[in-house]
């Protein structure tokens, strides 16, 4: 199979390789893809010349690279610049004009973009509100994909059949000896981490008969699945929904029955001008959207973070699987 690669303009190269270098996550292949054409050979982008931008961690990649590789399958010419590292570089290219597209999460965006604070369970109002404010930005966010990778809390499923526990109301109800927890600092610190979910759910840390302070566990985040699956030195780890190692260990993610997690569902972003001058990128990114759930996207990261596979492969073959291109 061949792969496309695209120059991106000096100064934003220079930008993002200076971070990347700097040893911010995973990089991938910022500027390849794999070549293909849509199945009827149409090109209704035939003559744009679009930007691609994501973050760094694997989803952000993979997102970046289906997105590059259909659209250029669409005919359009792209510019990729997937892998930017953390949230600030790919927000400020988007920001500044200098992308036409990314993904981004609606808690992201509502939390840490636009500093809000209010606490929004239902998943289409949070998104519209977070529409409504970056639109005034001149971003346009697409209707939301099937996929929601928020924080949850996991355990194995020896653990779930032993404890009978399903949801985060049911682990709250567990002697105390049984509500072990293990956590990165980040989530333990956070406004909306451990400390007020556990308050949300009537078992408060650091009291006798809530969550002891010995019951928590801080560690590295990709040491917390490892550990959830052997049960030690915790019962219940914190996730993200749409990580591959949920599957791969055979975690039981609980539910969380009082909606105290805000959603974090994708979407696409795109720059109101590009929308206004290609409208057809509506349906073209809709139809990346539509296809695409938690357990599909745990498939996904599962296959670059656990088999070690290519980011612009795996979307490559995702792409061909989904009958969205076809070979070019």
């Amino acid at each position: 199979m061949t792969r496309r690669a695209r120059r991106a303009a000096p100064a934003i190269v220079a930008l993002l390789t200076a971070a990347l270098l700097a040893g911010c996550g995973l990089v991938s292949s910022s500027g390849t893809f794999h070549s293909a054409k849509l199945p009827d050979g149409d090109r209704p982008l035939a003559g744009a010349h679009l930007t691609v931008v994501s973050k760094s961690f694997t989803e952000q990649v993979l997102l970046g690279k289906i997105t590059a590789t259909y659209l250029a399958a669409a005919g359009a010419e792209i510019t990729d610049l997937t892998g930017a590292p953390g949230s600030a570089s790919g927000r400020q290219v988007m920001v500044n004009g200098d992308a036409d597209v990314t993904w981004e999460y609606t808690g992201t965006a509502w939390q840490a973009y636009h500093g809000q604070t209010e606490a929004i369970s239902d998943p289409h109002e949070l998104w519209q509100r977070v529409h409504d404010l970056e639109e005034k930005q001149g971003l346009i966010w697409l209707p939301p994909a099937g996929f929601n990778n928020t924080y949850a809390f996991a355990t194995s499923r020896r653990n779930a059949e032993r404890l009978g526990v399903h949801t985060l109301s049911e682990v709250a109800k567990l002697p105390v000896h049984e509500r072990t927890f293990c956590i990165d600092d980040e989530f333990f610190s956070r406004a909306d981490g451990m400390r007020p979910m556990l308050e949300a759910y009537g078992v408060p840390f650091n009291t006798p008969d809530g969550v002891p302070q010995n019951n928590v566990t801080r560690m590295d985040s990709g040491v917390v699945y490892s550990a959830t699956a052997a049960g030690k030195p915790c019962n219940f780890g914190m996730v993200y929904t749409t990580d591959g190692r949920i599957q791969n260990l055979g975690l039981v993610v609980m539910q969380d029955d009082r909606k105290f997690f805000l959603p974090y569902n994708g979407a696409a972003v795109v720059q109101e001008a590009t929308l206004r001058k290609y409208p057809q990128l509506r349906g073209l990114l809709g139809e990346i959207a539509g296809r695409l759930t938690d357990e599909g996207l745990q498939q996904l990261n599962a296959k670059v973070d656990i088999d070690g596979q290519d980011p612009a492969d795996v979307a490559y073959d995702w792409l061909i699987e989904q009958k969205l291109v076809v070979p070019d």
